[in-house]
């Protein structure tokens, strides 16, 4: 099909990512084993890959049978109860936690042993938000939705902490939400800048496009908050997870095509996508 595509610089990988992945080849490469609690990353495409290089993936259940074993920690971060087990069971762990995530652990923990009152803005059950409600010893208070607000009586002051991938505009217009209802908001913005940043950078980039492919993992919240920012200044955007979600008649020739996804969406997708365009 004879389209322009361009594929966004800003897109893919973030550096914590990277990391991670990094860590992981470089154990594969030399061993060619390696456990790794979750998903590395939030991309099917991306593990499957790495699955075919020996990484094991396992759950928390799994990971109490596991001793005397190398287990990779991903990005997202862990709570003390992983740490605990693995001394427990003489598991090497690997830890590829994002710098980021570990900075907002520390802070949520001094919140925590202060004796504030902690609130997260961010995805239930998400590994990054089990990580931080760890640091409270269950206690912090997790919130999805702003509807969630009515469901808890909250104290007249408390300490905000934030997913590090949440939107930037949604934060901040929680802590007014909060401060309208008169409730002191001790802020912490704890969002991952080369996260935010790409929301701001997409709507300039998928403005240009006649259409827009967007590239992520069904499980990346990541994802999920990027497509929208795309949808909302170009309609004309498509979400595909793989290369075989895509269908020709999306195009029209001469059109030009735009190409961009998630902190979790490899290089190496956006290429294939490309190409995959190209020769439909």
């Amino acid at each position: 099909m004879n389209v322009n595509i361009e594929i966004d610089d800003n897109s893919g990988f973030c550096f914590g990512v990277v990391f991670a992945i990094s860590m992981a080849e470089d154990i594969l490469e030399d061993e060619g084993k390696l456990y790794c609690l979750g998903d590395i990353v939030h991309n099917d495409e991306e593990v499957s890959r790495l699955k075919a290089k020996g990484l094991q993936i396992i759950d928390h259940e799994q990971l109490k049978n596991i001793k005397n074993e190398k287990v990779l920690i991903r990005a997202h971060g862990e709570p003390p109860e992983t740490y605990k087990l693995a001394l427990e069971n003489n598991i090497e762990l690997v830890d590829a936690s994002c710098p980021v995530v570990l900075k907002l652990q520390n802070r949520v923990r001094e919140a925590y042993n202060d004796h504030e009152q902690i609130l997260i803005y961010g995805k239930h059950g998400h590994a990054e938000v089990k990580g931080l409600v760890g640091q409270t010893n269950g206690d912090a208070i997790v919130i999805e939705t702003f509807d969630e607000l009515e469901k808890y009586e909250l104290p007249k002051k408390l300490q905000l902490f934030s997913q590090t991938t949440k939107r930037t505009k949604n934060l901040y217009k929680l802590k007014s939400t909060l401060e309208e209802k008169g409730i002191e908001v001790d802020f912490n913005d704890t969002l991952c800048r080369q996260v935010s940043n790409r929301d701001l950078q997409l709507p300039t980039f998928v403005k240009k496009f006649d259409k827009v492919i967007f590239v992520a993992g069904l499980k990346s919240s990541n994802g999920k908050v990027l497509f929208d920012v795309c949808k909302e200044n170009n309609p004309n955007t498509y979400f595909v997870s793989n290369k075989d979600e895509l269908k020709k008649e999306w195009f029209i020739e001469n059109e030009n095509i735009g190409i961009c996804g998630a902190t979790s969406t490899p290089q190496w997708q956006m290429e294939e996508i490309k190409e995959t365009i190209l020769a439909l």
